[in-house]
């Protein structure tokens, strides 16, 4: 397992190879280039999409749809494609950042992500909880996010039981030579971003950072406020080096360093969060006559949380450090099969281990009444290959993948206050081979109208989380339980693809999803619950996308419909025919922009959730929410222009919590304003 000082290593070494390297490897590169008459184009991006992409329901944001949302942050961006849900409805400045699993398609149960989040080719999930470091990505750096949902089988393919949520990073031409923006809201709270896209040679590099920090807003009802009650307050950081050099005319290296940091305060004086990240990869990309993509990338990740009582409002429970590691890679190859055929051949590796140390406190008089220490070590190695074989109008694919999988070292030790060992227990390790499959179609009818239609398997590990770490959220206690097993997703889709004029496209899918052994939190008695493999998640729905242009105004809407169950029996029965926690049935976003003139952008987005149940047993509800937020940018001339941002401009009190009356809000309205900047 890779330690601290070899992390710090390969940091300096990709970093040298990005800054250092470029110039050098560009100008090679442009001198061969110069004798073969060739030109060389440099991207930043992965392999291009296979011809088959489309047989899946895939819906891409472009940039202007990431920057232009009221709160500015990515999973506001995200939820313009409904279905798309965090385990809480609160956003990455208000919840616990391991409550920030990202699924699709109602598939959750818990706060684990569901759904593969990847950031040019690296997989972004915690190494230890699984959730998305949300706050550590600036939608002001993408150049686009394409959501496939469904299962997936390519590279990482384990893991996607819900879908696949792909990050492209912006380049110079959409970035600029320079670009910074510096907002404030009407409580005080700021958000300053800048970046720096030079181009060195052929290549070039982005160095970022954002900086955003506020006392944030009230997530406790007024009726329920007492003296130790305090705002949501937030600080938080990233910085971020990329660089891309072309290496031959046909082949680019990209390299990324990254940190960032965050801190929350969640309900009580002292209830303080945070997480800190630092990420290095490397990728090596060729677009010849035999393609290949060569990833390699390291995370190291670490966690603190203190629970305070919400009846002493003293700490309980100091989870003082979570250290973790997650590394791994990709090869995929591309070769020369014939004209009509894409054929992707490939492997793929990741690990991640990690140690919660925590210390639980007399919540009265603060002192240490016992200590923990809880960690383990999973790895995955996959196998895939797909072939896309396109046959005049109509393209087919099928792919088969085949992951060993492996759950080590698992831990859990407790000692009392003395510091005597009072539980050491040393889990089996397990290993096994996993088989997943996915095929499709589509069907070009004419220019306006396609058919498509897929049916897929796919893998979900559990996390080191789900399988040894207890946990509370007073006074709800959820036990861990070691012997976990898979989840297994089998589904199958239709779809309908209509453009009836050039200005209108529509989009129509209809889905039956099935994750077999899901992982839920299963009440197992008065306020003590435990995370269980059910027999199953069952859900089936329609998904609905439309997309209008007409002149200078846009119309963008998304629809979900969802019905969601969970099928369980033996110690689980009463779950049997439930919706799964945090699952609404009904989804829905719509954006309407308006250009009125160059480098003019207005845009209102209306949002409604559907009514979820806080727990599993459906007792505590958490209503349907109705939002509006808008967003406005207007030029003042050589690069400079004034942005507004407004959430919830009516104000409606939205529930992110709800235990037996115990509430949390999510954000009141907000209004933002500020200047951005863009030179080049």
């Amino acid at each position: 397992m890779p330690d601290r000082s070899a992390f710090a290593v390969s940091l300096v070494a990709v970093a040298w190879s990005g800054l250092a390297g470029t110039p050098a490897l560009a100008d090679t590169a442009g001198d061969a280039a110069a004798g073969a008459d060739q030109t060389i184009v440099v991207t930043g991006r992965g392999l291009d999409l296979p011809p088959a992409a489309a047989a899946y329901d895939r819906v891409e944001l472009p940039r202007e749809r990431l920057e232009q949302t009221g709160s500015g942050r990515i999973e506001d961006a995200l939820s313009a494609v409904a279905g798309f849900q965090q385990f809480r409805r609160s956003d990455s400045r208000s919840a616990n950042p391991s409550a920030q699993g990202v699924t699709l398609r109602a598939l959750g149960g818990n706060a684990t992500s569901r759904t593969l989040v990847l950031l040019d080719g690296v997989p972004q999930a915690d190494p230890f909880f699984g959730y998305i470091p949300l706050s550590a990505i600036d939608p002001s750096l993408l150049s686009a996010a394409r959501i496939t949902r469904g299962g997936g089988t390519g590279g990482f393919g384990a893991g996607a039981v819900a879908g696949t949520i792909e990050l492209l990073s912006a380049g110079p031409d959409e970035l600029g030579v320079a670009q910074g923006s510096l907002l404030a809201d009407d409580r005080g709270d700021t958000d300053l971003s800048a970046s720096l896209a030079p181009r060195l040679g052929q290549g070039f590099a982005v160095v970022s950072g954002q900086w955003d920090r506020g006392e944030g807003f009230w997530t406790t009802p007024l009726s329920q406020r007492v003296p130790a009650s305090v705002k949501a307050a937030y600080r938080n950081w990233t910085a971020g080096l990329r660089s891309v050099a072309p290496l031959t005319p046909e082949i680019e290296l990209q390299a990324r360093v990254s940190a960032y940091g965050d801190k929350r305060t969640l309900r009580f004086a002292g209830a303080d969060t945070t997480s800190l990240g630092q990420d290095a990869s490397l990728r090596l990309v060729g677009r010849g006559r035999w393609g290949f993509e060569a990833l390699a990338y390291l995370q190291a990740r670490d966690f603190t949380n203190i629970v305070v009582s919400s009846t002493t409002f003293r700490p309980s429970l100091n989870q003082y450090a979570t250290p973790s590691t997650g590394w791994g890679g990709k090869l995929e190859l591309r070769p020369p099969v014939s004209a009509e055929h894409l054929l992707r051949l490939g492997a793929d590796w990741r690990a991640a281990s990690g140690t919660a140390f925590e210390a639980s406190l007399n919540a009265t008089t603060g002192a240490v009444t016992s200590r923990r220490a809880i960690g383990g070590r999973n790895t995955d190695l996959g196998l895939f290959a797909e072939d896309d074989w396109t046959l005049g109008v109509l393209v087919l694919t099928a792919g088969l993948r085949a992951d060993r999988w492996a759950v080590e070292d698992g831990n859990f030790t407790e000692s009392n206050a003395a510091g005597l060992v009072t539980t050491s227990n040393a889990y089996a390790p397990r290993t096994g081979w996993d088989l997943s499959a996915r095929g499709g179609a589509v069907l070009h009818l004419s220019q306006t109208i396609a058919l498509r239609g897929s049916a897929y398997t796919s893998t979900r590990q559990p996390t080191l989380n789900e399988l040894y770490r207890p946990f509370t959220v007073f006074p709800v206690v959820t036990r861990a339980n070691a012997a976990l097993g898979n989840e297994r997703l089998a589904g199958f889709e239709v779809g309908l693809d209509l453009t009836p004029i050039p200005a209108l496209t529509l989009g129509l899918t209809a889905f039956d999803n099935r994750v077999r052994h899901a992982i839920a939190n299963v009440t197992i008695a008065t306020n003590l619950r435990e995370r269980r493999n059910v027999d199953a998640i069952h859900a089936r729905g329609i998904e609905a996308t439309a997309a209008l242009r007409l002149g200078k105004v846009s119309l963008d809407g998304s629809l979900a419909l969802t019905d969601a169950k969970v099928e369980a029996s033996g110690t689980s029965a009463a779950l049997n025919g439930m919706r799964p926690a945090q699952t609404p049935k009904v989804a829905a976003s719509a954006t309407l922009g308006w250009h009125p003139a160059r480098n003019w952008a207005l845009s209102l987005t209306l949002k409604h959730v559907g009514a979820q149940y806080e727990d599993d047993l459906q007792t505590d509800v958490l209503p349907a929410a109705t939002t509006l937020d808008a967003h406005a940018e207007l030029p003042l001339g050589s690069g400079v222009a004034l942005v507004f941002r407004a959430e919830n401009l009516t104000d409606r009190m939205v529930f992110t919590r709800n235990q037996a009356g115990s509430i949390d809000l999510g954000a009141p309205r907000t209004v933002w304003g500020g200047l951005r900047v863009k030179i080049g």
